[in-house]
């Protein structure tokens, strides 16, 4: 008579079994559901982290690379600066907890994970980097990793309840520059740039570069300070030295033509303003020929000695010129090519012997800065970019 409670207790027993065995079920479903949840979440922030350190390091790198080139040290120095000015910015930027290093890649193996070449657009969809030509290179591509062989893996933490480890990781940057500008255009931001309202002739240009012309002061650029002596670094006089065509240095018309004092004292401290490249269509650039024709007038007025000589130190564009005709303030110049400078001593004042505006070359990053494909300039670079 107890049969019947017996089968139902026994029915009970069975589905309180399968609901417990079905929980369990659930729960590891849950807990390999939270693996993934927090270990997906921990390999990305770890993923992002990575992208941050191999664009601040492609950056770092191609800085460094452009500088040292552009005070003069070779190519391979110049590389070796970059690669250690990479591995410094990477070590900063921990990723997971980890300051990643970086294979430094000192062969610059086209394969390798830190590698310098040459970008011919930087504006490409998919620039290519090309590594045949270190006397073209502008460009550094990064690869920073964390996987078995560099920086470990990004590890798992619930995960490993699975058997599972980490993950390899690994993020890549490239960062570029232009060395050869053709022309000045107005900056995105709107502001002022650099230029220098006054010309230089070419030959003389050519003979500061070749190592024809002066070193009789020097530049410090830790105390920002010019004394006398040499620092390695040539000069050449800016002031017109009455050699005639094509020595006849002067003023150049940038803006409206006939240029006032007070507008050339303006542009020497504060640079060439949008509205003075508005009078140009909004840039001063060369031609289909590699030229750019700019009224002047030779000669540099002694009223502007104060405010040349309130920049002295500073970097500032200059064209240099292949001929110019043309009696004072009717004076034509064929611009064909841009230089960074800086002024070092002025003089303006007593025998025309005496008169001086000494400058030596000075890289110079341009805002606004038309990219050429020729060599169209010296010393004057754009800002460096990430490209990739």
């Amino acid at each position: 008579m107890y049969t019947p409670y017996v089968i139902r207790r026994n029915r009970r027993s069975t589905r309180r079994g399968a609901i417990s065995v079905l929980a369990a079920f659930l729960s590891i479903i849950l807990l390999g559901v939270v693996a993934f949840a927090v270990d997906l979440g921990y390999v990305l922030a770890n993923k992002q982290e990575l992208q941050r350190t191999a664009d601040a390091a492609a950056l770092a790198a191609c800085w460094e690379y452009g500088k040292n080139l552009a005070e003069g040290r070779t190519a391979s120095d110049a590389m070796i600066a970059g690669r250690a000015a990479a591995a410094a910015y990477a070590s900063s930027n921990a990723v997971g907890g980890v300051s990643p290093a970086i294979d430094q890649n000192s062969g610059n193996l086209s394969s390798g994970d830190l590698v310098f070449g040459q970008i011919a657009n930087l504006y490409a969809p998919n620039p290519t980097l090309n590594t045949t030509t270190p006397s073209l290179f502008n460009a550094v591509r990064v690869k920073v990793r964390r996987d078995s062989t560099l920086n470990g893996e990004t590890p798992y933490f619930f995960a490993k309840v699975f058997g599972l480890t980490g993950q390899g990781l690994d993020a890549e940057a490239m960062a570029g520059y232009v060395r050869n500008i053709a022309g000045v255009k107005t900056p995105a931001s709107g502001g002022n740039i650099g230029v220098l309202p006054y010309a230089l002739d070419v030959q003389t240009w050519n003979a500061l570069l070749a190592g024809q012309t002066a070193d009789q002061w020097a530049w410090n650029p830790v105390t920002k300070t010019i004394t006398a002596g040499a620092d390695g670094i040539l000069e050449a006089n800016l002031f017109p030295q009455g050699t005639g065509s094509p020595g006849n240095r002067g003023t150049v018309d940038i803006g409206g033509s006939n240029n006032s004092t007070a507008d050339i004292a303006r542009q020497i401290v504060y640079g060439i303003s949008p509205s003075d490249l508005a009078h140009h269509g909004g840039q001063l650039t060369f031609d289909s020929s590699g030229e750019l024709e700019l009224n002047g007038d030779t000669g540099i007025s002694a009223g502007v000695k104060d405010e040349l000589a309130s920049i002295k130190g500073q970097p500032r564009l200059i064209p240099i010129f292949s001929t110019v005709v043309g009696p004072g303030n009717n004076a034509q110049y064929t611009i064909v090519h841009w230089a960074g400078i800086r002024i070092l001593d002025v003089k303006l004042t007593g025998s025309m012997s005496q008169k001086r505006v000494i400058i030596q070359p000075a890289p110079m990053v341009i805002p606004g800065a038309i990219a050429s494909t020729t060599e169209s300039s010296s010393y004057a670079y754009t800002p460096v970019v990430l490209v990739k």
